[in-house]
């Protein structure tokens, strides 16, 4: 593991970056934009992806738009806590391959991670929020919603799947990336990093090789763990499916994915709205497994679109 940047740049509007210790000895590193009488909307971020990949830009706009907004590192993610327990290529292997009853036991499950967004939420005096994550993070607010909907005002899942193995795949082509050694120098996971991003990111709008290099160091200057990535990885291969429980919410819900996603096939997308009742499925040609800076105010709108829809 790298060792965190001990001096954190803070982007304009933002609060500077605190610790909300839980319940368990997990302390989560988060930041705010907006007022805190603007409507709370929690972001959750997806796999070994610190809060910094919710960029300052987008956050912004969301502000603009009314929204008090709360951005964290997961645990095992950038400043947060790390977790315990060895997970090797094997036990990978198999949790990539074995049936439910056979996969190794997680160190931790997404409801474990949504509960730590529920205790984000407490550690702000935050009764009820908007939640919005990406990939994993769409797990994990899904999660959210069916352990305490009543705490949920609205739901957006971005390019997620609801733990049923018969959609949401990743093209075939990505597995020997998932599970090859980590880099272990900030220059080896800086260039690894933009080659994936590359293959995975959006064709019809591709981020600068600046913006991508410079989103890498950062994530390396946060704190990069390889064993918090893969006790991740494992917690998404072991989640159940969620589908017969997702249609029983009844809270406002917007699924957006895009059609060129090779990380999440847009099946996964589908088959979230589709448990979803009334939910709103945007799909978007030419966006793959990223959050292109063109559709910020398209996301952002839609973001708000489907809060104005939960009860006041």
């Amino acid at each position: 593991m790298s060792s965190p940047s001990q001096a954190a740049t803070v982007p304009a509007g933002a609060s500077p970056e605190q610790f909300a210790p839980l319940p368990g000895g997990v302390e989560i590193c988060y930041q705010t934009f907006g007022a805190p009488s603007g409507d709370p909307l929690l972001l959750v971020m997806g796999l070994g992806g610190p809060m910094t990949w919710w960029s300052p830009e987008f956050c912004a706009t969301l502000a603009d738009a009314g929204f008090y907004v709360i951005r964290f590192d997961n645990r095992d993610t950038g400043r947060s806590s790390r977790m315990q327990g060895r997970v090797t290529r094997r036990t990978l292997m198999r949790s990539f391959v074995s049936p439910p009853s056979r996969r190794p036991r997680p160190s931790y499950t997404l409801d474990d991670m949504a509960d730590d967004g529920f205790g984000l939420l407490d550690h702000l005096g935050i009764e009820a929020a908007h939640v919005c994550g990406i990939s994993m993070g769409g797990m994990i607010v899904q999660s959210m919603a069916l352990l305490h909907p009543e705490r949920v005002l609205s739901l957006t899942s971005i390019m997620s799947t609801t733990g049923r193995r018969t959609v949401g795949w990743q093209d075939p082509r990505l597995l020997p990336r998932l599970l090859e050694r980590r880099a272990t120098t900030r220059e080896a996971y800086v260039a690894s990093s933009a080659r994936f991003w590359a293959v995975i990111g959006s064709v019809a709008y591709p981020d600068t090789e600046e913006t991508i290099l410079a989103r890498a160091a950062e994530t390396w200057d946060r704190g990069v763990s390889a064993s918090g990535v893969a006790r991740q990885m494992v917690a998404i291969l072991a989640q159940p499916d969620r589908t017969r429980r997702l249609r029983e919410l009844q809270v406002p819900a917007l699924v957006i994915h895009g059609l060129d996603d090779k990380m999440v096939h847009v099946s996964g997308g589908r088959a979230t709205s589709h448990a979803i009742p009334g939910s709103e499925l945007l799909l978007v040609p030419g966006m793959g497994h990223d959050l292109p800076i063109q559709l910020h105010d398209t996301f952002v709108e839609a973001i708000r679109r489907v809060a104005t829809r939960a009860p006041r």
